[in-house]
């Protein structure tokens, strides 16, 4: 069964408690955070100040996605702000394994994403020591982009690596996914779905939570 991660990036800022509570009322148990620094994306979002007012307006397993050049300068603030998952780039640390125990230490659950001109094998190594494995399926640092449909042949490869090998990482998968794709996206072995603009832009957002949530992981996502 898929689940359904909405950006917050996505909602209007003028109204964000507003946004939350609509999010907790149509059953999301997941916020998605992207965290910009305008260096290794083109584009700055907010800091550990809004995932702490988040924080303190719902229950929601918060996932920050850090897209900076510095990750591991920030992992203890967004512990402290509330973040539950901590999740940085392969880009920005090819070797990540001491990154991941740093997060893993401050009691937060540790990510690692990769861009998509990057090979999800590079990932596949180093799965065990990570909660989450982060697929990009457009290039980040602006919300609205279409999907790329090579991302699925990624989610594919992970989802037979991790059922493979025993692990319990979840594969989560961000860009370009809506009501239109999503059940493509579930199918080939994504258990997150991250939404931005399609999630706070529907008219009846509990509706596409039920909609992702009856997604199911099909035998040919899982084994073609």
């Amino acid at each position: 069964m898929a689940e359904l991660a909405p950006s917050v990036l996505g909602a209007d800022f003028s109204r964000i408690a507003d946004e939350i509570a609509s999010a907790d009322d149509a059953g999301i148990k997941i916020l998605h955070l992207d965290i910009m620094d305008g260096h290794f994306v083109p584009n700055i979002s907010f800091g550990p100040a809004m995932v702490k007012t988040i924080n303190g307006l719902t229950d929601s397993f918060l996932d920050v996605h850090l897209m900076l050049s510095e990750p591991e300068k920030y992992f203890e603030d967004f512990a402290k702000a509330g973040a539950d998952a901590i999740t940085f780039h392969l880009e920005v640390h090819p070797q990540p394994s001491e990154y991941a125990g740093q997060i893993k230490k401050l009691g937060v659950k540790a990510g690692i994403s990769i861009n998509p001109d990057n090979p999800v094998e590079k990932t596949l190594p180093i799965l065990e020591l990570f909660d989450f494995l982060l697929i990009m399926s457009v290039y980040p640092g602006f919300g609205g982009q279409k999907f790329i449909p090579g991302s699925l042949d990624k989610i594919r490869t992970a989802r037979r690596f991790i059922d493979d090998n025993g692990l319990g990482t979840k594969i989560m998968v961000d860009g370009g996914v809506d009501a239109g794709n999503a059940e493509e996206v579930a199918a080939a072995g994504a258990d997150i779905l991250v939404m931005g603009t399609a999630f706070f832009g529907a008219e009846d957002r509990g509706a596409l939570a039920r909609q992702v949530a009856g997604y199911t992981q099909s035998l040919e996502g899982r084994n073609s």
